[in-house]
């Protein structure tokens, strides 16, 4: 009997079962989702800055303090993600309020980056190439507002110690959405940059 449920084993083809998360599923489904409207808008920004009437400036200095604040949350974002699975409470929480401090900086440094538009002429209504601009920040950093909100649920719960090396699942989204917003940004100012 043995012999024979070992041959029907043999024959059977190996079938390796790949598991995720249903949330880490469902995250990088609205990941994907986000690249998507990007890369419509940037596409849409081409196409529509090739037909002329196309408004030339350059982009105010606040834009490459915000990318450098974004990348150095996304550092302070990581160092939390480890301290977790070290269990360092204390640097978790550290960096998980840098990280929170950091973001509310970008949004800080983003309606300065709107003011200095606005000071070199540039309107959400008018010229294409602003409305562009606006359109463009202005969605990523209503994308950026979910993480924030993420960041401090995750903040929350870490002062009430349930971000651990053992209940990980909620920190890596976080940590995944962060990293993952923060690239879209550096991307989206390298396009702008080069595309304005």
């Amino acid at each position: 009997m043995e012999t024979s449920l070992n041959k029907e084993q043999q024959l059977q083809p190996s079938i390796k079962i790949l598991s995720m998360h249903p949330l880490k599923f469902a995250l990088w489904l609205f990941i994907v989702t986000v690249v998507m409207i990007f890369a419509a808008l940037t596409s849409a920004y081409i196409v529509r800055q090739s037909e002329g009437n196309w408004l030339i400036f350059e982009l105010p200095n606040v834009f490459l303090y915000n990318t450098i604040i974004l990348v150095a949350s996304s550092v302070t974002m990581h160092l939390a993600y480890l301290a977790a699975k070290k269990n360092n409470f204390k640097n978790l929480k550290l960096f998980m309020m840098l990280t929170a401090v950091l973001s509310v900086a970008f949004f800080v440094g983003q309606y300065e980056a709107w003011g200095a538009l606005v000071d070199r002429d540039v309107y959400f209504v008018g010229n294409p190439s602003g409305s562009f601009l606006y359109v463009i920040s202005g969605l990523h950093a209503f994308h950026l507002i979910s993480g924030l909100i993420f960041i401090l649920i995750m903040l929350f719960s870490a002062f009430k110690y349930k971000v651990h090396s053992k209940n990980m699942v909620k920190m890596e989204m976080c940590t995944t959405y962060w990293h993952f917003l923060d690239g879209l940004w550096v991307y989206l100012y390298i396009f702008l940059l080069l595309n304005h």
